[in-house]
């Protein structure tokens, strides 16, 4: 796929954004359908503010237990920016990270809260 390093493995077939539980849900063509949480979207954020510019320097993104989504736009046909009430819109989430995410999701979010707790920081704002 033009302009994409690894070609989608994984499209969705369906995006819903769910305002009042703060989540997103997603129905690949997989089969697969995982709920993301508004909050580890945010902290899992694929942009380089989260990520860093290297390997090593991933942040860990405290006191987002409350935050949501204000949109979802489609970018290409490989992704979607999620802009969150927090003011953060900047990560390009692509259909296979999407898909990734939901499925390590427990694992994810896990070492989430080991990262804050090494930091001694907190989900609360």
């Amino acid at each position: 796929m033009k302009g994409e390093a690894h070609p989608s493995r994984h499209r969705p077939l369906e995006i819903r954004l769910k305002s009042r539980q703060k989540s997103l849900e997603i129905d690949f063509d997989d089969g697969t359908s995982v709920t993301l949480p508004a909050e580890l979207l945010r902290v899992e954020s694929p942009s380089a503010e989260v990520q860093g510019h290297g390997a090593g320097q991933k942040k860990t993104v405290p006191g987002r237990r409350h935050v949501g989504i204000m949109s979802v736009e489609p970018v290409g046909n490989y992704a979607i920016r999620i802009s969150f009430d927090d003011l953060h819109d900047t990560g390009i989430y692509s259909w296979n990270y999407l898909h990734e995410l939901g499925r390590n999701q427990e694992s994810v979010w896990q070492a989430y809260l080991d990262r804050l707790e090494a930091e001694g920081l907190s989900r609360d704002p």
